[in-house]
């Protein structure tokens, strides 16, 4: 990574509080303008479905540089979309990763379909593509691999065992991106929504691009496939009261789409101060002679990265016993995430054993999010990483993380 401006490192202390996101503070950097945006909502009279919903669904897709955006209720029903409008069916399968939020697969039993889990890749937390490669079948019918904290996954893989492999049964698989925590995130100069059916942004207010609520978007080239989600998303009606389709009810609202008309053109910026704070985490690991006991996230090549979440891995058993630490000098952190799917009690009808995706299983007892939200500040994150380091002598002498991951 690039590195920030030189700064001075502020002194050692572990007494301050730092959130592990504080949405208050890119409020008051635009509160006028929110408030001005929801106030033309209600004198428009327009909630559902208006200018200001058509408005947003323009720019983010002009924005990703791709064709069509649809808005919708929330990065859920995106997905729930996705697979109807590509006509996923009863006994289909899906193949999902097991490493990522409950939304990425609850989408497929909804309709009927069977989600088949995969392991991850250990370095970028991504839908492992030779793992998905073994689990293929004739009853695949689609894959969803997730760009996991804000990095895309290997889409390049992901096309050449789908749109564009020789066999034409591989080329009807559906890919769909789920891109909720990657909007504006890059592969090769390629923006997520380019690579395969549909990308699924989500706006949930913890997003690089968050409202005041749920909202989601689908992103398409495939003017086809749009319609169909158009169509699907307000009940298959069309015209009023004539319904073509059995579909959801998901339409996103104009408040939402107001406040994420305000705070698109920022995203840039935002997503800078981001990439900015995670630089600064390299050089503040390093200064305190930790980037060889713990283990930061890895950048690939020809990525943007968004960094919609920074998570690093503490092995050994000691991931919980730091963050309780972390915890009592009122330092944020998160566990993104505990369990990995095919453990959930939900999916148990599934009969996959914990040890069946074992780099789930590695990383959902490693992994621990720290913060990182745009306006976290110097020294707050120097204090994160000194109640990291004050961790880490106290257990000295203890394996935490082998130098050679």
């Amino acid at each position: 990574m690039k590195s920030s401006k030189a700064f001075k490192f502020p002194q050692l202390t572990t007494d301050k509080n730092v959130p592990l996101l504080d949405l208050s503070r890119q409020y008051r950097t635009i509160r006028d303008k929110m408030s001005a945006a929801l106030i033309n909502v209600n004198e428009s009279g327009q909630f559902v479905l208006g200018p200001e919903v058509q408005k947003l669904e323009t720019n983010v897709a002009l924005y990703s540089r791709t064709k069509n955006g649809i808005g919708c209720a929330s990065g859920s029903d995106a997905l729930l979309l996705a697979l109807m409008a590509v006509g996923i069916q009863p006994g289909d399968e899906v193949i999902v990763p097991s490493f990522t939020f409950f939304a990425t697969a609850s989408c497929v039993p909804r309709l009927g379909a069977v989600p088949v889990f995969a392991d991850i890749d250990p370095v970028t937390f991504n839908l492992d593509p030779q793992n998905v490669e073994q689990r293929i079948t004739s009853k695949t019918k689609a894959i969803i691999p997730v760009h996991l904290f804000g990095q895309m996954a290997d889409m390049v893989a992901f096309r050449k065992m789908t749109k564009d492999h020789p066999d034409p049964l591989r080329q009807q698989i559906a890919l769909i991106e789920d891109s909720a925590q990657a909007i504006g995130a890059e592969l090769n100069n390629i923006p997520t929504g380019n690579w395969g059916d549909f990308a699924c942004l989500s706006f949930y207010p913890t997003k690089n691009l968050g409202g005041a609520g749920d909202g989601g978007m689908l992103l398409t080239n495939n003017d086809d496939l749009a319609n169909e989600a158009v169509l699907l998303r307000g009940h298959g009606m069309a015209p009023r009261y004539y319904h073509k389709k059995i579909g959801i009810n998901s339409r996103l609202d104009s408040y939402q789409a107001a406040v994420l008309n305000v705070k698109l053109p920022y995203i840039d910026i935002w997503t800078k101060m981001r990439q900015q704070n995670a630089v600064r985490y390299y050089e503040m690991f390093d200064k305190v002679g930790l980037t060889n006991t713990i283990r930061l996230p890895d950048l690939q090549s020809n990525r943007r990265h968004v960094w919609n979440q920074f998570v690093i891995r503490i092995p050994d058993g000691l991931r919980n016993a730091l963050r309780e630490e972390l915890t009592e000098h009122k330092i944020g952190t998160d566990i993104y995430y505990p369990l990995g799917l095919h453990q959930q009690e939900c999916f148990q009808y599934l009969g996959y054993a914990a040890n069946d995706l074992p780099e789930t299983l590695r990383a959902s007892e490693e992994v621990l999010a720290l913060p990182i939200f745009p306006e976290l500040r110097i020294d707050e994150q120097w204090t994160v990483v000194q109640g990291i380091k004050k961790f880490c002598d106290a257990n000295e002498g203890r394996k935490v993380f082998p130098v050679a991951a």
